[in-house]
């Protein structure tokens, strides 16, 4: 069953709940913390961003630092993830990207824009970098989001490898692309292995690039060198560290609003050191431009 994670509280009112699930790895492999329904399938939405870049480099992609950081990354769309965006794309026409247009999520860049654009997407950086695998693989860039294109199956593949289990549903993301649906556990196993490759190494080296100003998932990252930091919709996030500690969070409202601090809770359950990012570990609640209250992790480790 799902387990209760996380709380609201306004002026000592509890006002909303958020349940969920998450898993916790130690180094060893063996589990640390499980609270809730850690083996129901999850959507890892963009968690699964940095195996879609690693497949990529697997096929080929000339991806390194920035990136290969971008490749694993939802950027805020800012000038500097716009400009490396067309870099990746390498001369090819910008209307091959098959994300979305969007605003960008950085309020200070949208402001100065007339329109959204596709480079401006927060997932443009992964598709630049598929396209940029099928070129270096020689495959077809027109379906490259198709789920039987040679790179979608270098992908489940990669995430099955790593995650030592059969993906058991694939749906379509919100940039387009195929998401794998795991276990959370099986998320968690993945992440262990994801953290000793060099997509982790350019994440944890490119944080900027991971997410961008102000994104918590640069924040904690920053905060915490060694650990990698990746978020997705609907509730999803996961975080490992270079001694191969790993999580796996799902809140089942979707909401995203608790899953760092959950995560980072967790972590610390591990045994790890999350007290530089401790700003992280709750979020203020607000009443006229005043904190009132807080979004707290109540889960309680078995």
């Amino acid at each position: 069953m799902p387990a209760l994670l996380a709380e609201v509280t306004r002026s000592g009112f509890v006002e909303s709940l958020h349940h969920g699930s998450v898993l916790g790895l130690l180094p060893s492999g063996d589990v640390g913390v499980s609270v809730g329904a850690v083996e129901d399938l999850v959507l890892p939405r963009s968690c699964l961003k940095p195996f879609q870049a690693l497949a990529c480099l697997s096929a080929g992609a000339p991806l390194t630092g920035p990136a290969l950081a971008i490749a694993a990354g939802s950027h805020t769309g800012e000038n500097r993830h716009a400009e490396l965006v067309v870099q990746l794309m390498g001369g090819l026409p910008l209307g091959l990207l098959r994300c979305p247009a969007s605003w960008p999520e950085d309020e200070e860049t949208r402001r100065r824009l007339s329109e959204p654009s596709r480079v401006r997407m927060n997932c443009s950086g992964k598709h630049a970098a598929m396209l940029a695998a099928c070129v270096a693989s020689r495959w077809p860039t027109q379906t490259y989001l198709e789920p039987a294109h040679p790179l979608q199956q270098l992908v489940l593949r990669t995430v099955e490898e790593l995650s030592h289990e059969a993906v058991a549903h694939t749906a379509v993301d919100g940039c387009g692309a195929p998401v794998f649906g795991l276990s959370l556990h099986g998320l968690a196993r993945a992440m262990q292995g994801l953290a000793r490759t060099p997509v982790a190494d350019a994440m944890r080296g490119f944080p900027e690039y991971v997410g961008g100003t102000g994104h918590v998932n640069t924040s904690v990252m920053r905060l915490l060198p060694g650990v990698v930091a990746k978020g997705g919709a609907e509730g999803v996030l996961v975080l490992a560290t270079a001694a191969g500690h790993a999580v796996a969070v799902k809140v089942l409202d979707g909401n995203p609003r608790a899953t760092t601090a959950i995560g980072l809770t967790a972590l610390a359950a591990l045994g790890f050191d999350v007290s530089p990012a401790e700003e992280h570990l709750s979020v203020p609640v607000l009443g006229g431009g005043q904190v009132v209250g807080e979004v707290r992790v109540v889960f309680q480790r078995p």
